[in-house]
């Protein structure tokens, strides 16, 4: 979807991770005993992790990629591979990036080339900020002179953030204290380009809902002719201040504020200009309305340093206006409106194309998601990949080769297959993926789109990586096999996942996958978990391998476990946009209806599933979805593990609440019939509530208020409390061991396994 070409992230982090083949059993062997996996064995020290390229990226000619490895006497080398042949070549060693009077290696963190490819900017040191670890150390290294210097002056220890080098190499930008800088790669003094920045005041860097619901981390963006830089400036004024509170640190408990915008509340106003480097003086673009009921989830370069493209959404996000904005005068003009009855995705930067006379651009204006090309002058759409599919990610645009690479899945949306257009004259859509090969597909291409980094996976299989030559779809060789990985699935001697449709009447039809248990007995019936999801954000139902999760599924599935999951209406599913958006303002109500009706047509056509054991768990949204299936069909469902869920809609954020439920004031009906709380006391079946006490998404607050109702209720139920954990309860030595082995007991003790 973007593109960078962090390899790593691509391939050692994201669920796309992919499958080596099962290993096959040779005629007339027996079978072997299946192995049992354990939580220790899927989550300790001792567990078989899925390998992944570790912080490669593409050589600028395309033909080469470079990668980090452990030097021999510590630290890292940069090193480049020649795709060709294999050929390794040490570019910088970890020797070269020992500081003065240091003695050891600069830890990379994170890495950037000069446009010149003559400086490398080395983050080290980096500690958490937020989702990520921004907040780091740079060091300067001059492949030329081999001299190495801290970049931020007299900037205390890992206080910079998103440190940048400028196009023309001579400048570096970042942030420090909420305020804009630059310095001067051959040294100097930093320069300050703004001053106002504050505790309240942020300049460059996003205010905590534009992290999370627009992913902008980053706040600023040079101009190609690196003369100005184009900046969001938040003044988070205004803004109710949610305090979380750590325990674990001493004898006194300490409160940590943050600027959080629940529904319906006074969001950050949200300014955007463009500051010349050189005298520091700010244009501000004259963007119409409040800038606290507006939103501007994007803005770029628009091909070049005369105008700056900006993406402006009213609160709703129902509307986009896509605009250009002079950086010197801070005048704007349109190029279109984007509008939907239920809401608008923002795009990515687009792609230039003509020498900047058009761009790219992503609607569901005809049903589907689909590639336009964008008049600049008249704002004329041009549909690019007609059909009745989606395009779920653009990975890249080459206007030389005259086309646009994309994933979509017109015919299985639990799949993800490799598919170009061209760009101009007719639209001709091809796949290139091969047929015959299922599963998930995630192509990192290289410039010049002859070599791509491909990765497949399957449900039921993981990771493997080659380097493709995408002229041909042939493998050159296979980097990342995953065998101890797939040995072990081979290993539980479970049958493979079934995926399916299930009917719910009205001529809407479910994807749903099915994991049975060991030795399963049709004659027999057995309990049965669903994990759930069942918001617009994400999707369950994909045949892409699962990670550590899945292999617990599994687990539980050997002990004597049904597992499934199902995808409701309004899930991130490529089935259109009727599909995606039936969803508005009926969150936590048509999914949980939807959920329902599956599991009962389930048990209708499926008699080895027992009614009597039917669980339910899941995460985030899934949390909120668990409750809102044991409140409101208690009937059901039996048991329950609802984590980080959130319990009132009202008390989420403004972005992501009011994109698909509208404002609370507008749709007060959707917002208590959606919260799973204002049902709290129907609760008859067993349910065990798990949240982090340092959540800075889905607050704490939402457990202890769903506690106090049940309580008021008298309804029994268990709770756990992560003491300063975040959202992925993770942090903390043995806490995920901890988590899953708490899960594990509840079902044990509240849905015995196992056929009767």
């Amino acid at each position: 979807m973007r593109a960078s070409l962090l390899l790593a992230a691509l391939l050692a982090t994201t669920p796309l991770i992919a499958q080596a083949p099962a290993i096959a059993q040779q005629a007339g062997e027996a079978a072997p005993a299946p192995v049992k996996l354990t939580v220790d064995s899927i989550f300790g020290r001792g567990a078989v992790r899925s390998e992944g390229l570790r912080d490669s990226r593409w050589g600028e000619d395309g033909e080469s990629y470079l990668a980090l490895e452990d030097a021999p006497k510590g630290g890292q080398d940069i090193v480049r591979y020649r795709i060709q042949d294999g050929a390794r070549t040490v570019v910088v060693p970890a020797s070269a990036l020992v500081p003065q009077g240091a003695d050891k290696p600069l830890a990379i963190d994170g890495y950037s080339w000069s446009p010149d490819h003559r400086l490398l900017l080395i983050q080290t040191n980096s500690r958490p900020f937020r989702r990520t670890n921004a907040l780091a150390d740079h060091w300067l290294y001059d492949t030329a002179t081999r001299a190495l210097r801290k970049i931020g002056g007299d900037a205390a220890a890992s206080s910079v953030l998103y440190a940048s080098f400028s196009p023309d190499s001579r400048r570096i930008a970042y942030v420090h204290r909420n305020n804009l800088y630059v310095e001067p790669v051959e040294g100097g003094a930093p320069v300050q380009l703004t001053r106002d920045g504050d505790d309240y005041v942020v300049n460059g860097l996003a205010d905590w809902v534009y992290e999370e619901e627009f992913s902008l981390h980053r706040a600023f963006a040079w101009s190609p002719d690196s003369k100005r830089i184009a900046f969001w400036r938040f003044d988070t004024r205004g803004v109710g201040t949610f305090f979380m509170i750590k325990n674990t640190a001493g004898q006194y408990s300490q409160p940590i504020p943050l600027q959080y915008p629940k529904a319906g509340t006074t969001n950050s106003a949200v300014t955007v200009g463009t500051v010349d480097v050189a005298d520091g003086r700010t244009s501000w673009f004259e963007l119409e309305g409040d800038p606290r009921q507006n939103y501007v989830p994007q803005l770029s370069w628009a091909g070049g340093a005369d105008a700056v493209f900006l993406q402006q959404s009213n609160r709703l996000q129902n509307t986009y206006k896509v605009l250009l904005g002079d950086p010197a005068t801070g005048a704007v003009k349109p190029i279109m409106v984007e509008h939907d009855a239920a809401w608008v995705e923002a795009n990515a930067a687009p792609e230039w194309l003509k020498g900047g006379r058009s761009f790219t651009w992503l609607s569901e204006r005809d049903g589907w998601r689909h590639l336009y090309t964008i008049d600049r002058a008249t704002g004329r759409a041009t549909l690019r990949t007609p059909g009745r599919f989606d395009v779920i990610d653009l990975l890249r645009v080459d206007e030389k080769a005259g086309y646009a690479w994309f994933i979509a899945s017109p015919d299985n949306p639990t799949q993800r297959y490799l598919y170009r257009t061209t760009l101009s004259g007719a639209p001709k859509v091809e796949r290139l993926t091969p047929a015959g090969q299922p599963g998930t597909h995630s192509y990192d291409i290289a410039p010049g789109a002859h070599w791509a980094l491909h990765t497949v996976s399957r449900f039921d299989a993981p990771p493997v990586t080659d380097m493709l030559d995408l002229t041909r779809q042939t493998p050159l060789r296979t980097l990342v096999t995953n065998k101890p990985l797939a040995r072990r699935i081979a290993d539980t001697g479970l049958a493979p996942t079934e995926f399916f449709r299930v009917d719910i009447g009205g001529g809407t039809q479910l994807d749903g996958w099915l994991i049975k248990p060991a030795g399963f007995d049709p004659a027999k019936r057995y309990p049965i978990l669903f994990y759930v999801y069942g918001e617009p954000w994400g999707q369950t139902v994909a045949d892409h391998w699962q990670g550590s999760q899945g292999l617990w599924h599994r687990m539980l599935a050997q002990s004597g476990y049904l597992i499934a999951s199902i995808d409701p209406r309004g899930t991130a599913s490529p089935r259109g946009r009727d599909w995606r958006k039936s969803i508005y303002r009926q969150v936590g109500i048509q999914a949980s209806a939807d959920y329902a009706a599956a599991v009962r047509k389930l048990l209708a056509d499926r008699p080895y599933i027992d009614p009597a054991r039917i669980g339910i768990w899941g995460w985030s949204g899934g949390g909120a979805m668990t409750q809102n299936a044991l409140f409101r069909y208690p009937e059901l469902y039996k048991t329950g593990i609802a984590i980080a869920g959130p319990t009132d809609m009202r008390l989420y954020d403004t972005v992501y609440q009011e994109r698909y439920m509208g404002l609370p004031e507008d749709n007060a009906d959707g917002y208590r019939n959606g919260s799973p709380i204002t049902f709290a006391d129907r609760l008859q079946g067993n349910l065990l509530l798990i949240h982090g006490t340092g959540d800075d998404n889905v607050h704490y607050q939402n457990q202890e208020q769903l506690a106090d109702r049940l309580i008021r209720a008298n309804r029994q139920f268990t709770m756990m409390a992560y003491p300063d954990r975040t959202h992925g309860i993770y942090e903390g030595e043995n806490t995920t061991i901890h988590l899953y082995t708490l899960m594990t007991r509840y079902l044990e003790t509240n849905l015995p396994p196992g056929g009767r």
